[in-house]
């Protein structure tokens, strides 16, 4: 008993250094927000350079998530599945903390109306461990914005929806929602499901993205982060 509770001990200890390893290999990478100019406007590059070059060594690379007062900074993925990079790093190689990644059949230009990107809930508060952060109301109401680079565009996340679901809540882990009603019923039952909701006034002509991890309110339960993007 003693020598297995080492073993597992010495395992986590073990996947935490290697996702700290990897975490400081893509740090370089990180691109950094746009300054405005003296009139207001936003100088944002047309390009990332640092995202396309984050591609060209992970090809399977897609952007750069950040949401600021957590540890929530990391590049994202995107496979032919949603199960490649539960537990592989960029580089492919085997890692328990896995890599932030994209629903396959989501568009890697954010074109969906729905975007679902996925994480680990790592106790250590890597990956998406810090979203259980957003489950107290006051954090909740004073971190409103986070960032998502892509190799050709920058946008602001503007969050507006917080909601503990099962993980089987079809109408939110829908990355295919095409029309305008399906929009209007995917946006009033995030309303009702929501624990915490900002009236940011998101209608069928607006793009959103959804982050997911484990929650462990009741069994088998997922949190959801909603927001809104806009270009900048």
């Amino acid at each position: 008993m003693i020598a297995y509770s080492g073993y597992q001990l010495w395992l986590i200890v073990d996947n935490n250094a290697k996702e700290a390893t990897m975490h400081e290999l893509v740090l370089p990478y990180r691109p950094s927000l746009p300054s405005a100019t003296p009139g207001g406007a936003s100088s944002a590059p047309r390009t990332n350079q640092r995202i396309v070059e984050l591609q060209a060594k992970f090809p399977g690379a897609v952007g750069w998530l950040t949401v600021p007062g957590t540890r929530i900074d990391y590049p994202f993925a995107q496979a032919s599945d949603n199960d490649f990079y539960l537990h592989r790093s960029l580089d492919k190689r085997y890692l328990y903390a896995g890599t932030l990644f994209m629903d396959h059949q989501n568009s890697k230009d954010f074109s969906d109306f729905n975007t679902l990107i996925y994480g680990h809930h790592m106790k250590n508060r890597s990956m998406f461990g810090d979203l259980q952060k957003f489950t107290e109301r006051n954090f909740f109401d004073s971190n409103k914005t986070g960032t998502v680079f892509l190799a050709n565009k920058t946008y602001k996340v503007s969050f507006f929806a917080f909601a503990v679901i099962k993980p089987d809540d079809a109408n939110i882990y829908d990355p295919t929602i095409s029309t305008d009603a399906d929009k209007a019923d995917f946006l009033a039952h995030l309303k009702s499901a929501s624990r915490y909701y900002r009236d940011l006034g998101v209608g069928p002509d607006d793009h959103i993205i959804t982050l997911s991890t484990c929650n462990y309110e009741f069994d088998n339960a997922r949190m959801v982060l909603v927001g809104k993007l806009t270009e900048i």
